[in-house]
């Protein structure tokens, strides 16, 4: 298998963002609700993940490492994923006037969202040539949108199910969550 698929699949199912991380918990429960939505979501996330990271990787090795600027990493990666999403948040409200009322907050949490930083900083911390990165991005965006699909239609099968009074709603959402994610970390031995 080439390196770059075992990136990939890597990104995507053993160290998905959501269910392994834990990371963007808040639009994967939020934005699951109805598979539109998540869709809407999912794509707008994804893109804004691999922006951010074609446009973090080069700033962090061309720029903050001859400028010993690493300290600053964390600030400057979230100024960049913030101006990207305004970019996003224009674009939407142009194209689709529907989905951007329907995500309301969620749109502008993309900014503060952990799986858009968080895959920024693992592609530098693993030492990912740009490529590379690029495809762990991808990787990681793929593995969000699919989390986010996967929970919808867990809660339109939720919806009809006889769910016990005391586990309606958000708890049994967790419950669905917690053994989504048990199941995710079995990919774990997949690739090494």
């Amino acid at each position: 298998m080439s390196d770059l698929l075992k990136i990939f699949i890597k990104a995507l199912l053993v160290d998905n963002v959501v269910l392994v991380q834990y990371l963007a918990i808040c639009p994967f429960i939020g934005m699951s609700a109805d598979v539109g939505k998540a869709t809407g979501m999912g794509i707008a996330t994804s893109f804004v993940i691999l922006l951010a990271t074609a446009v973090t990787w080069p700033i962090y090795k061309f720029i903050m490492i001859p400028l010993e600027l690493e300290f600053l990493q964390t600030l400057i990666f979230i100024l960049v994923i913030a101006a990207l999403v305004q970019l996003v948040e224009f674009y939407l409200k142009k194209s689709s006037p529907a989905l951007y009322s329907g995500m309301g907050i969620y749109l502008s949490l993309i900014t503060t969202n952990c799986a858009v930083l968080g895959v920024t900083i693992k592609c530098i911390a693993k030492n990912y040539n740009y490529g590379q990165s690029l495809v762990y991005a991808l990787g990681s965006a793929a593995g969000f949108l699919m989390s986010l699909l996967v929970m919808a239609g867990i809660r339109k099968r939720l919806d009809i199910a006889p769910v016990p009074k005391a586990f309606k709603g958000t708890p049994i959402l967790f419950v669905a969550a917690g053994l989504l994610s048990l199941a995710f970390l079995g990919f774990s031995g997949l690739i090494k």
